[in-house]
């Protein structure tokens, strides 16, 4: 779930660095329009993970130790 969540994200945030620098919505090109249900749903998708991913600020970081031949 982490990943997928992740990977939203990301798409999302390549979507927004399209329209800043080139005014380009690349997510409204591929599915007809910012308006069609489709455009909607992916934006949707991408704002529920970036939410999601919000929980990744408050969590623990897992410690992982090293083996004890590695030096």
């Amino acid at each position: 779930m982490d990943r997928f969540a992740l990977v939203l994200v990301i798409i999302g945030a390549l979507n927004w660095l399209l329209v800043g620098l080139f005014r380009y919505d690349l997510v409204a090109n591929i599915f007809g329009g910012q308006t069609e249900p489709l455009s909607r749903i992916v934006y949707s998708l991408v704002g529920i993970a970036g939410i999601y991913c919000i929980s990744f600020l408050f969590r623990e970081r897992e410690v992982h130790s090293k083996p004890d031949n590695v030096q």
